[in-house]
């Protein structure tokens, strides 16, 4: 893939996540992805049929509402994109009582590519960030 054409699904696929759509997410990764956001209870999610129940989970704790680029690099069917999260914390968010309460946190994703689609996901989540703005 090319760059532009990677960053193009990944584009597509932030916008399904802020849309909390969930069949929009799935249906920009193979159907073997391995899915893991380290740190994570339960390890890497592997296949469309636990990466479903995972964004599930996720979409009702958060509600994400946009992601503000810092540094995007490319590789040969390969992405490192880091942004910045923002949104809401609408059910328990990583044990977190959320109340509504808007956060944000860096965001370091890892990607690989095949076939048009994300093969592979590595998502590093700024924990620290998160509990210093939602823990009370």
């Amino acid at each position: 893939m090319t760059p532009e054409e990677m960053d193009a699904l990944l584009d597509a696929h932030y916008k399904y996540e802020a849309d909390d759509d969930v069949d929009g997410v799935l249906s920009t990764l193979t159907d073997d992805v391995v899915h893991d956001v380290v740190g994570f209870p339960g390890g890497p999610n592997r296949g469309k049929a636990e990466v479903r129940a995972f964004y599930e989970h996720l979409f009702a704790d958060i509600a994400g509402e946009r992601t503000a680029p810092v540094c995007r690099l490319h590789g040969p069917d390969f992405l490192v994109d880091e942004v910045i999260w923002h949104g809401r914390a609408v059910g328990r968010p990583f044990g977190f009582d959320g109340r509504n309460r808007s956060f944000s946190h860096r965001l370091l994703h890892v990607l690989e590519f095949r076939d048009g689609l994300i093969s592979r996901e590595n998502v590093w989540v700024d924990f620290a960030a998160i509990a210093e703005q939602l823990a009370d």
